[in-house]
């Protein structure tokens, strides 16, 4: 999940592993392919861009752009895995993490829309108890807090992985089956004090910001709340099955991703080896959606177009505070479960979000009136090489930022 364990969303790599790549390919129509349309190894910019990706070091990745006229450009790199090979798959299903966070504020604008929630409603009104303890006061929060991470609230995962203990690869085999509730998240976020309160009179309005999974475990409880249903319904009824995203999906309590996928490789501190951390179970409101390349962009124009949100929802979405700490850079921005950044190449900027997981990364970005998008997928992420984790991490950004906005 983005920001998570005090840690720069990083991706990462190991010496050698960009020697070892399979060719790659692109897949294209129309203007935008460079190959008349056919798969063909090597050439295109988006190619050049992702061998770069792999060069750094990442085992594998896929990437998609989609342009105003609803044409695909696809290319990856890398292996699929690094003791058996293979091409990583153009349709692999892989876990979004903290773009899920994006998929929830929608479900949650849908239902102030309709008139069911309000973002001036505190996390008290729906949650009685539930954010008290330690100085934290639900009475304080808003959900508009809770969506633009303006709450103050601990982050149960910087908790959960401040032991060095936790993060090895022997923790994370005898965990990676281990369900927590949302409850139990929570619970943990309370042993510690919050960062700030918001103002009583006017919390709504509070301006300072700090990255806490917490909020959107409270966001999934309160729209289970307001609507009787487990916020995975809401997923698939508002936004899923009318968008027809076929490969989108929410995992609850399984450790599999669905196939086709890639192995997902994560470098625990202290280590040069990487382990495998494809099964894990991570299926809450704050990072539980897995979805394909194809998916997130349909997904992302489909938000940017006002096709999921009414003009007053998207612009309160869009309304943003500065984010300085978030990734994307020290000019970033972030509104109500999406964020925006400057770009060359695109006047407006873009909106993005990103996520981070054990062993893959999700990164995308579209611009503001939906008519261009790119969603990628890094299956290889590392905890304690921040100098490594920053050259992925430019690497996979240039990418992106380039399919999208044609940055030199």
């Amino acid at each position: 999940m983005r920001k998570q364990w005090g840690q720069p969303k990083g991706v990462l790599v190991v010496a050698g592993v960009g020697a070892a790549v399979v060719g790659a390919v692109v897949l294209g129509s129309g203007a935008w392919a460079q190959g008349g349309g056919d798969r063909a190894v090597g050439g295109t910019r988006l190619q050049r861009d992702a061998d770069a990706v792999v060069g750094t070091g990442a085992s594998g990745l896929v990437v998609q752009a989609r342009d105003a006229g609803g044409r695909n450009r696809e290319a990856r790199a890398g292996v699929r895995d690094l003791a058996r090979g293979g091409r990583v798959p153009f349709d692999t299903y892989y876990r979004i993490g903290s773009d899920t966070k994006t998929f929830v504020a929608v479900a949650a604008l849908q239902l102030v829309a309709e008139g069911k929630l309000g973002l001036g409603d505190t996390v008290e009104e729906w949650l009685p108890g539930v954010v008290n303890g330690n100085g934290n006061d639900g009475s304080r929060v808003t959900v508009r807090n809770l969506l633009q991470h303006t709450s103050g609230l601990p982050n149960y995962t910087d908790i959960l992985f401040s032991d060095p203990e936790e993060l090895t690869p022997e923790n994370y085999r005898a965990k990676r089956f281990t369900v927590r509730t949302p409850e139990q998240q929570v619970a943990l976020a309370m042993s510690r004090a919050p960062g700030w309160l918001p103002d009583a009179e006017d919390p709504g309005a509070e301006t300072r910001w700090a990255y806490s999974n917490t909020n959107y475990v409270l966001i999934g409880m309160i729209v289970e709340r307001a609507t009787g249903h487990p916020w995975e319904q809401e997923i698939h009824e508002r936004i899923i099955e009318p968008l027809g995203l076929r490969h989108t999906l929410t995992l609850g309590t399984s450790a599999y991703v669905p196939q086709p996928t890639a192995t997902a490789y994560l470098q625990f501190p202290g280590r040069d080896d990487l382990t495998d951390t494809t099964l894990q179970v991570d299926g809450r409101a704050d990072g539980g959606i897995v979805s394909t390349t194809t998916d997130m962009n349909t997904f992302l124009r489909a938000l940017m177009d006002g096709t999921l949100l009414p003009a007053e929802q998207l612009e309160q979405m869009r309304t943003t505070v500065p984010a300085p700490d978030f990734s994307g850079g020290d000019k970033a921005r972030y509104g109500l479960g999406i964020a925006w950044r400057p770009v060359d190449g695109c006047d407006s900027g873009v909106w993005y979000h990103g996520g981070t997981s054990f062993g893959t990364v999700s990164e995308a970005a579209v611009t503001p009136d939906g008519d261009i998008s790119a969603a990628a997928a890094v299956f290889t992420t590392r905890f304690g090489d921040q100098q490594r984790s920053a050259e992925q991490e430019k690497a996979t950004y240039g990418m992106v930022e380039r399919a999208v906005c044609r940055k030199p």
